[in-house]
């Protein structure tokens, strides 16, 4: 049933249970996180300027800017659905949420790709019951080493994947060599907004749901997938436009085509599994 979707009715319900709270953040917890967003918005408003925080490890300039990139990401979030939109219904649920993650977790303050993954939450959840579920998946391993930028972490990630991608599509991965097409210029964005950029929302959804049950390996299945789905396409184009097609992928990009690809990727290498 998994792997068949979860019904939209349910889904919000489902990925909080499958996501947990191992942060143990309360209702009231986001509340308090969200009002101290609020009196810095405000402070900032009226051309205050915040004293250095040493706890954060964060000047009070990188958490202003922080706070101005938030405000620039929420009208290029979904910007066709027009709902997080300055006047759309979900625009001050979204600024609230990231804005309440910024002091929630100040050191790692606002990263872009952060409001698509608080968006998709929010279509399927309400306000805190969605920043509890944000939390806690940016609290994962491989989100934790994208957001912060852990170089050494992301390089062992893009190392993985390239394991599995010889393994999964010689041909493809030799064109990608050949072209020196690296996993961290399509494969960052996928990571960073959980495809929910590069995918029709949907169909981003059903990745989500499956991603909530069996954690980061799946992220790396489903781009050896849509790898392998377009394969003979891939193989045609240089650099440029394999950039250009990985970063927006076509809008009839089908469920069941897509899923039928992931299905058929193996996860294992030379007896090693993905978690190894």
């Amino acid at each position: 049933m998994w792997w068949q979707g979860i019904p939209p009715s349910v889904r919000g319900r489902v990925w909080s249970l499958a996501i947990g709270n191992e942060l143990n953040i309360t209702h009231e917890l986001y509340d308090i996180c969200l009002s101290r967003a609020r009196d810095r918005w405000k402070f900032l408003s009226m051309g205050g300027s915040e004293v250095e925080n040493e706890d954060s490890g964060l000047s009070a300039a990188d958490r202003e800017a922080s706070l101005e990139l938030i405000k620039l990401d929420i009208s290029r979030t979904f910007p066709n659905l027009c709902i997080f939109q300055k006047g759309g219904p979900y625009h001050d649920m979204l600024h609230s949420i990231l804005g309440a993650y910024t002091c929630y977790r100040p050191d790692v303050g606002y990263v872009q790709g952060m409001s698509f993954i608080a968006a998709v939450l929010i279509l399927n959840l309400d306000t805190a019951d969605a920043f509890i579920a944000f939390a806690n998946l940016l609290n994962k391993p491989c989100q934790m080493a994208f957001f912060r930028v852990d170089h050494g972490l992301m390089l062992t990630y893009f190392a993985a994947f390239e394991v599995f991608f010889e393994e999964n599509l010689p041909r493809l991965f030799a064109h990608f060599k050949k072209n020196n097409l690296t996993p961290d210029i399509y494969l960052i964005d996928w990571i960073f907004t959980l495809y929910s950029k590069s995918l029709p929302l949907d169909l981003a959804c059903r990745v989500w749901d499956v991603f909530c049950r069996d954690g980061e390996e799946f992220l790396f299945r489903t781009a050896l997938g849509i790898l392998k789905l377009f394969e003979d396409i891939l193989t045609r184009m240089d650099f440029i436009h394999i950039a250009q097609f990985l970063t927006k992928l076509p809008e009839d990009l089908t469920p069941d085509d897509l899923f039928s690809s992931i299905a058929s990727i193996q996860m294992q290498s030379r007896n090693k599994k993905w978690s190894q």
